[in-house]
């Protein structure tokens, strides 16, 4: 019975080693690792135990690969027959399916397989030789064998063979399940054996390590170590055995094993300090303690292994379930039932990832619908916070759209036109931003479609394939709409500009804040004037009359009052407008206000009106008047001429400008100083019944102010202040609006959208029965793996069969 355990643990290791699993992989299979240094007399012991020359020998690293070596004990036949082989030792390599009779060949097997796997350059591999010799001289027994520990590095070795070995050492012994069997040469200090201090490390107790002295009869006259093998310098529960191996010149003159063995038992029974201990030394005591310690080993660790089984088992069984099954590809209704279920599963996996209730949610990054949130919280509304309203409008820009809004005509204050000119194209540049935001929302969700996977839909790469294929395909398809929307929501933004929204600051309050806040102007001085009103006459009824229905148009009730007969008192609407005071009107309207054919219709005026004309309307178009460009030409009458000419506002308060004389400032010193020179002197010219105006120099005039640009007057940089107050009013609204509804449009017209079409979309796209084998059509590797997956599965089930029945038989 005791001897069936190690033939179990041979049949395990087989059955293992088949698979590719060397030592039985994830089951920690009881084993003898034999570790000692290089040359310490490893393979002599080996050898000595099996009964034959049957190893590489040589200088250096001459083990490069760990041995399994598996001896089994076959007893000899009393009767000769046919059946039976007439040889009765035999070896056998697990790669190869061949018998070898000649140990010879043997050796010469293990080299070329070194060779093969490990190289020429004396390199290691971890990748095992499994050999097993059937003898009737041996016990049965199961060693591996591992390369001899070193120092430095000799020839073409690799520079870090001592650690590569080391490790590869340490990944044998360190296993629970290991009995570790110590070799050292007694004629070196034991305090310097590697192989000891190796095995202290994992077994620092001493519970599973053997110690083997080998060299004895090599220790210099007059020392032994007989107090090495009776444990008294280095304790080990499982003790010290000594052998004497055969010497070099031995082994050269072939001196067969049992001549060996005989001269070793002679050794210690005549030796003085080891005759007393000579039956526990020796090769063949030690091949009875391996093997007695192996079956007792076995024995201890099998309970540990059988559950170790079902652990194995179970894990291979859930592995493999994950593949799922290969037999439903014959019937079309179980492979459309699985197809369906696939599809079912990927579309709630989708759904699942956008709302955030997926299960393996990771918590390392942002995922699925947080990363659509991310999107429209962060990058979207960054992006459009980060738009300056009028930051690529520079002050020309803005004045020329004041000025072609208004055409030939001049303007009395800011033309709406010159507004809705600028204000459009800023609202333009919210759409990059926008349909920016609908394109990554889209790249988020073919992200998702991607990550949509599981370990039983990999089994189908088509089918997984074409899965990605139809939502990406239904993505594209609503990414086209998605954009027309947020495009056209910029579009109807532009299309009508609301100034009656609630939230836009109107035009009036802008310039009410804006007077509100200017200097004080400079202090006018008039000159002496005529008080006769013009051609001697003064105001007329049908003045009053012509101003009353001025009155009446719903301008001047802003800044007059009405007296109880419906009419305005005017000399308030004067009082409240006279230069009294160095501050401006507090609104454009007063300006209307003031500008009435009643008013201008002298070219002095008297002085009160005069100087209420000159306090405002120099602040608002400059105090010598608007020029050619602010204002219209003057279009005098010959002097001394009958008839009266009502002027424009703008021609008053210049016709004004020339009888005021700003306190330190000169006549001359309005805007456009080069243009107004060049009109007034063509005017002049005119005046003087010169032959010509000359056009050409004035042309001159006009290249040289559009090349260079213009200084702004004060009216000016008051207008073109309005308009980006103005602009950037409104474009705060639009923005708001924007930031708002392209969200609701992607979330309504993509990601919704798709949700609730994935899963239609899916069935009406790819449940075909025609297709459903193309689709279930698995990969290769996966096959191969849920092949191998089930053949450990077979062999953990073998295992667990034959670890019963040895219960059973014990029992």
């Amino acid at each position: 019975m005791d001897q069936d355990l190690i033939k179990l643990v041979n049949k395990l290791q087989d059955t293992f080693s088949n698979l590719g699993w060397a030592l039985g992989g994830e089951l920690d299979m009881p084993q003898l690792v034999v570790v000692g240094s290089q040359s310490a007399g490893k393979s002599s012991v080996l050898e000595t135990i099996v009964g034959k020359d049957f190893l590489p020998r040589g200088q250096g690293i001459v083990t490069r690969r760990p041995l399994v070596l598996q001896l089994i004990h076959t007893p000899i036949p009393t009767e000769p027959s046919p059946n039976h082989s007439p040889y009765t030792e035999w070896a056998q390599f697990l790669h190869l399916d061949k018998r070898f009779t000649d140990f010879d060949d043997v050796c010469k097997e293990i080299e070329q397989e070194t060779f093969r796997v490990a190289g020429q350059n004396k390199g290691i591999s971890k990748l095992p030789i499994c050999l097993r010799i059937y003898s009737p001289d041996v016990l049965d027994l199961t060693l591996v064998d591992l390369p001899g520990l070193t120092k430095i590095p000799v020839g073409d070795q690799p520079s870090d063979i001592e650690k590569q070995i080391r490790n590869l050492v340490l990944d044998y012994i360190s296993k629970p399940n290991s009995v570790i069997l110590a070799v050292s040469a007694a004629n070196v200090d034991l305090a310097n054996s590697e192989a000891l201090k190796l095995a202290r490390s994992v077994d620092p107790q001493g519970r599973r390590t053997i110690g083997l002295l080998t060299k004895l009869d090599l220790m210099d006259a007059g020392t032994n170590a007989f107090d090495v093998l009776t444990g008294r310098v280095y304790p080990l529960k499982l003790g010290f055995i000594g052998v004497v191996n055969r010497s070099q010149q031995d082994i050269n003159a072939k001196k067969c094993m049992q001549d060996a063995l005989e001269s070793e038992s002679e050794f210690f029974r005549n030796h003085p300090a080891y005759r007393n201990i000579a039956h526990k030394n020796g090769t063949r005591y030690l091949a009875k303690s391996l093997n007695q310690v192996l079956m007792n080993h076995i024995r201890e660790k099998l309970p540990d292994m059988k559950a170790r089984l079902n652990t194995l088992m179970g894990q291979a069984q859930q592995e493999l379930n994950s593949f799922g099954d290969a037999a439903i590809f014959g019937d079309k209704n179980q492979q459309g039932a699985l197809i369906l279920r696939l599809m079912t599963q990927f579309a709630r996996d989708f759904v699942s990832s956008i709302e955030g209730t997926k299960v393996d949610v990771t918590t390392k990054e942002l995922s699925g619908g947080a990363r659509i949130y991310y999107i429209f919280n962060d990058v979207f509304g960054q992006a459009l916070t980060s738009i300056d309203s009028t930051g690529n409008l520079d002050n020309q820009d803005i004045r020329t759209a004041i000025r072609n809004s208004t055409g030939p005509r001049p303007s009395l204050f800011v033309p709406e036109a010159a507004f809705d000119l600028l204000v459009k194209p800023q609202i333009k540049l919210l759409e990059a931003p926008s349909l920016r935001c609908v394109e990554l929302v889209y790249e988020e969700l073919v992200k998702i479609c991607h990550n949509c996977t599981s370990m039983e839909l990999q089994r189908f790469p088509r089918l997984h394939s074409q899965l990605i294929e139809v939502v990406s395909e239904l993505l594209r398809e609503r990414l086209g709409p998605t954009s027309e929307y947020a495009q056209s929501l910029i579009e109807i933004q532009a299309a009508y500009i609301n100034t009656n929204h609630p939230a836009f600051i109107s035009g009036t309050a802008l310039a009410s804040q804006q007077q509100s806040k200017a200097p004080s102007r400079p202090q006018i001085t008039p000159r002496p004037s005529s008080t006769e009103p013009i051609n001697g006459h003064g105001p007329t009824p049908e003045d009053e009359d012509e101003t009353s229905s001025e009155d009446n148009n719903g301008i001047l009730p802003r800044n007059g009052r009405a007296t109880p007969s419906g009419r305005y008192d005017r000399s308030r609407t004067h009082n409240a407008l006279a230069p009294t005071t160095n501050t401006p009107p507090s609104s454009v309207t007063a300006a209307v206000g003031i500008i009435n054919k009643r008013h201008l219709g002298n070219a002095s005026g008297s002085p009160s009106s005069g100087s209420t004309r000159e306090t405002f309307l120099n602040y608002f178009f400059g105090q010598n008047g608007p020029g050619p460009v602010s204002g219209s030409s003057i279009n005098e009458h010959h002097r001394g001429g009958q008839g009266s000419a009502i002027l424009s506002g703008t021609a008053a308060v210049h016709t004004q400008a020339q009888n005021i004389v700003p306190v330190g400032r000169d006549v001359s010193g309005g805007v456009d100083t080069s243009l107004s020179s060049g009109l007034l002197a063509g005017k002049r010219s005119l005046d003087g019944n010169n032959a010509a105006y000359d056009m050409k120099s004035l042309g001159k005039h006009i290249e040289a102010i559009s090349a260079e640009g213009l200084q702004l007057s004060p009216r000016e940089e008051m207008e073109i202040s309005l308009i980006r107050s103005l602009i950037a009013s409104y474009f705060g609204i639009v923005r708001q609006s924007i930031q708002d509804l392209v969200p609701k449009a992607i979330m309504h017209l993509l990601v919704n959208y798709t949700s609730q079409h994935v899963q239609n979309r899916l069935v009406s796209s790819l449940y075909k029965p025609d297709v459903f084998a193309d689709l279930l059509n698995e990969d290769e590797a996966l096959v191969a793996e849920r092949t191998r997956v089930k053949a450990l599965l077979d062999a953990y089930k073998e295992a667990f069969k034959i670890l019963s029945d040895v219960n059973l038989k014990s029992s």
